[in-house]
């Protein structure tokens, strides 16, 4: 979108400048619509799971600026000429019970032919105007949430290697089948300044786009990091995705690492997530109680995993 002449409309109270996920555009003094479309090619074989994991996906954004999904519309790619209708039917009935779950309706949808199959959603959500939770105002002295694990694609990796574990394995679909619901439900009873969803760029490059939209510098303490069973093994097997790679590329100019945090422990904070957890930043007296509430109602992974820091905005030192 660099360099496009995008007009200015004052309505428009996210847009492209701080990398957040979605966009929100005000429609009256106390409704303000989120928009935000997702759609990957599959990470599982299930054609099922592959819908749920997108439709969890896709969704997440809307949770992440603190609103509410109310519709989505299917975005479809798929060889018809080579997989029958019987596996789309699969993946859109994956997708359908995700919004089911999310009380999304689902209103429509477009379709094409395309030799690699790809599926995901467009999604519509209301949050109030003065409510919007963005990754542009996290405070120095807040503490760092992270609501689900990392390693989703080493662990996929691994899958696809035929070296993943059927635990490994169950406990990544699980975790990203999983929607992001009830984590934005219960971060409305506590003052949640900034909120980003993990995906493609990791925690580090989504950590690292708080930082600069919020002009903050970021801690993170490494062993509090939640992660999947075994992608620490994985990680040290090298099986770690080209996108985990990328990330590193693109990001690693802006990290300062401490000499005792394991290499391996690195990849997986590179690692890119597919329908990874909330990352919100909210008071530091508030954090532990925050995580307390996420883990009460069974989002057993939470955990506190650092803290923005005033010195050195724009970027993130991992200890």
């Amino acid at each position: 979108m660099k360099g496009l002449p995008i007009p200015e409309d004052p309505h428009v109270l996210v847009g492209l400048e701080t990398s957040d996920d979605a966009g929100v555009y005000r429609l009256t003094d106390e409704i303000a619509l989120i928009q935000t479309v997702d759609f990957f090619t599959p990470i599982v074989d299930d054609p099922f799971t592959f819908g749920q994991v997108a439709a969890a996906n896709a969704l997440s954004d809307v949770y992440a600026m603190g609103g509410r999904p109310l519709t989505a519309m299917n975005l479809v790619a798929f060889p018809i000429k080579t997989l029958g209708t019987s596996i789309l039917r699969e993946i859109l009935l994956g997708g359908l019970s995700k919004l089911t779950e999310a009380r999304v309706a689902l209103v429509g949808g477009h379709t094409v032919e395309d030799p690699e199959l790809k599926y995901g959603l467009s999604v519509t959500g209301v949050v109030h105007p003065e409510k919007i939770l963005t990754n542009a105002k996290a405070l120095p002295g807040d503490g760092l949430v992270l609501t689900k694990p990392l390693g989703t694609g080493i662990v996929s990796t691994a899958l696809k290697g035929n070296m993943a574990s059927e635990g490994a394995v169950r406990k990544m679909i699980d975790t990203m089948a999983t929607l992001n619901q009830r984590a934005s439900e219960i971060m409305e009873a506590f003052r949640a300044h900034a909120c980003t969803d993990i995906t493609g760029f990791g925690l580090i490059g989504h950590g690292l786009e708080m930082a600069a939209a919020s002009r903050v510098g970021m801690v993170i303490e490494s062993q509090r990091i939640p992660l999947l069973p075994e992608a620490l093994e994985y990680a040290r097997l090298g099986l770690v995705p080209g996108g985990a790679h990328a990330n590193r590329g693109f990001f690693s100019c802006r990290v300062e690492i401490d000499a005792q945090v394991s290499p391996f422990l690195i990849d997986l904070l590179y690692d890119p997530q597919t329908s990874g957890g909330l990352f919100v930043a909210l008071p530091r007296e508030e954090a532990e109680g925050f995580v307390q509430a996420l883990q009460k109602e069974g989002i057993t992974d939470a955990a506190m995993v650092g803290e923005v820091v005033e010195n050195h905005p724009g970027k993130m030192r991992i200890v």
